[in-house]
This record gives structure tokens, sequence and C-alpha cells, in this order.
């Protein structure tokens, strides 16, 4: 989609609220139907169905009939497109959940009476677009807006700032045609390394802004619930965070093109960076899983510990298999200061017709120029030993 940064009037900003509020509003009633459904029960409407209840509902509520009835109707049609996407077995989305008041703010508007929707320009950098029952809401016209398209949505993240985003497709970016290859090995630390050698660094808060990051969350937690201190505290914080958001966003998308430009194959590691620095969530008397793992992914690892090699011993030579000690299931690890005493450590714990399996992996990076680099050091390390 073609983001663009919408800037509303505060009489507009209220209508752009209600809507997102009929639209939430319509989408959580249409779950909670779905989810009523039991073996044995009748099957949950369908979306013609849910539409003549709308209409119902519509002519019973004043309220809901204040809002565009384009607007609900969309969000009827959006869950129905979700549930199709999920009973589909090659689609990997969930069922559709619950909405949220200031989390899920948005609402989608479609071309009216069958033609394209309604946007104009007023002049370089500023343009107009459509919204029932608002009129015409000024947008910072960044660059061309994509022709073809019949639908568009507005939304608002937690930091208050509101987004129209034109459904398009954007044309694929043409191969160089030079015929090279890359592997992107993905991290913690380092964004990216490529298999040039490069490390790409992805850019997030300044070293001031973490700081104030950090003040702002001390004063959040003695802030007294729904109060209006608490309010600004949580807007401050997501103000920030929508920064670092937008910077990392940007990075990627410029890194990503500028690879796709240079390279005609790009293989990319499969590495769920979320599940890695994702907080364990528990607490002394129910701890959560891979607690130790974790804090030292999102505390030891950006830049406090020096880099080193590990060696894991094999599966039979664990001297025990628990899972509360340094040498649990899958057999002891230790750290090694270079790449040279990781393979002497595995050279130790090696049987007869046995498999060592030595992976430097992150922690690695800066020692070696590649991977090249790195595998001949292991291969000179190897015939040392022999």
């Amino acid at each position: 989609m073609s983001r663009y940064r919408l800037v509303p009037t505060p009489a507009q900003e209220a209508v752009l609220r209600g809507h997102c509020a009929h639209a939430r509003f319509v989408w959580n009633l249409a779950v909670e139907q779905h989810a009523h459904w039991r073996p044995g029960r009748k099957g949950a409407p369908s979306y013609l169905e849910q539409c003549r209840q709308l209409t119902a509902a519509r002519a019973e509520h004043p309220w809901l009939a204040a809002g565009s009835q384009m607007v609900q109707q969309q969000a009827l049609r959006d869950f129905a497109q979700a549930m199709a996407a999920f009973f589909d077995p090659g689609s990997p989305a969930g069922r559709p959940s619950w909405r949220k008041a200031g989390r899920d703010e948005g609402f989608r508007i479609v071309g009216r009476r069958g033609r394209q929707w309604d946007v104009r320009r007023l002049s370089r950098k500023v343009g107009e677009v459509w919204v029932p029952k608002a009129g015409w809401v000024r947008f910072c016209w960044s660059r061309a807006v994509p022709m073809g398209v019949k639908s568009y949505r507005v939304t608002m993240d937690r930091a208050g700032r509101w987004h129209v985003a034109f459904a398009a497709i954007p044309d694929p970016i043409p191969a160089p045609g030079n015929g090279q290859a890359v592997g992107i090995d993905r991290g913690v630390v380092v964004s990216a390394a490529l298999s040039t050698g490069e490390l790409l660094h992805s850019h997030g808060l300044t070293a001031c802004e973490r700081t104030r990051l950090r003040r702002l969350e001390r004063k959040l937690t003695r802030a007294r619930r729904g109060s209006n201190r608490r309010r600004r505290v949580t807007l401050a914080i997501a103000r920030l965070r929508a920064r670092e958001t937008d910077r990392r966003k940007d990075w990627a998308e410029k890194t990503s093109t500028d690879i796709a430009r240079r390279f005609d194959v790009i293989r990319v590691e499969d590495l769920q960076i979320s599940n890695m620095t994702r907080s364990a969530r528990g607490t002394r008397e129910h701890p959560g899983r891979n607690v130790r793992a974790k804090w030292w992914m999102s505390t030891r690892c950006p830049a406090t510990r020096p880099p080193t090699c590990r060696a894991r011993r094999p599966w039979s030579l664990s001297p025990r298999c628990t899972r509360t000690t340094s040498t649990g299931t899958g057999g002891g690890v230790t750290d090694c200061p270079d790449l040279a005493a990781a393979v002497a450590a595995g050279f130790r714990w090696a049987k007869p017709n046995g498999i060592v399996l030595l992976s430097p992996a992150a922690p690695s990076f800066g020692r070696f120029k590649d991977y090249r680099d790195r595998g001949e050091a292991f291969a000179r390390e190897v015939r040392a030993l022999t």
C-alpha cells in the first residue's frame, strides 16, 4: 500500500474517530456472532445476512445511523474476507479477533457509485481525499498517488497520527541481470550480514531519546490509572516508539530496495527475531519459557558482551539431562574466546566416527571478512589439529 500522512481539522478528526468507533463496533459484533457457534448450533450469519441486520440496527439506533453506511458495510466485508482467508488451507492468516479502542483505529472506503475514489491535488505537496461525512481531508502529497486503485484505508496509530493508504500493488523492481547471488544472515545485534561481508545495522532511537524513554516509563509507573497525567505520558511514549518504528521501517525499505537492485538471486535466513527478543512474561511463582536465553538476548546481547564462539557437547557426552543446568538437554555449552579454541574443544569431545557441529553464528561478526574467510579459517584450524 501507498501510505500518506493525513492532516484533518479538529472537526474532521472527530468525524474520523466516529467512523473508527462504528467500524470497530460492527467488526466486534461479527466476531461475537462467529464465536457463538458450536457443533450442533446453527451456523453464523453470512455477509448478506449481516448487512440486513446492520440495516435493521441503523433504523433502531440513531447513533449508529449517524455514521456512514459505507464504512460499516466495508467493516463487514473485511470481516468476511478475513474469515475466508482463515479457512483457506494455503493462507497463513489466523482467526479474526477482537478490535480494541486506541489500538485498532481505522476504516476502509471504496469508490462511490462504481467510480474510482475521489482525490485531487492542491499544490506540489498538498492533496485532498474525500471521506464520507467529513468532506475533503488534506494529506501530504509526498509522492504520486497510484492510478487504478478503487479503495483506500484511513488509520490512526497510537501516537495520534492519521494516515491514508491507497490499495495498490507496487511495480516489481527489475533485476540487474548480472547473475550475482547473495545470502543474508539475520540477527539481533547486526540486523543483516551479507555473504559479501557487509554488515547492515538498522537505526533506532538515539541515546538521548532512549534516556527520555526510560524516564517516561518510570513516570508511567507512578501515574494513576485513568488520570490525564497517565494519558499524556502514554502518548509521549507512543510518539517515541512511533519514531523508532518509522526509522526502522525506512531503513528496511531502502536496504531491501538497494539489495534487490544489486543482485539477481537473494536468499534470506528464516529467523524469528520477534520471538528471540520477546519478553518471557513470567513471575517468580510461574516463570516463563526460555527466561535465561531471552534475558541475555535483550540485555547482554546488544553491546555489553565481547564476541565469543560457542561449542556444544554431543548428546552422548552430556553428564546430566536436566532443564535447569547449563548442561541441559542437547549437551553442555562452553564459551570460547575465539574460533580456534572452539575447534579445539570440539576436537577433545569428538568420538571415532562421530559428528561435531560447530556454529559460530552471530557472535563471530566482525572477526572475519565474509563467510568464505570464516570457512577458510575453520579449515586451517582443523588441518592444524589433524
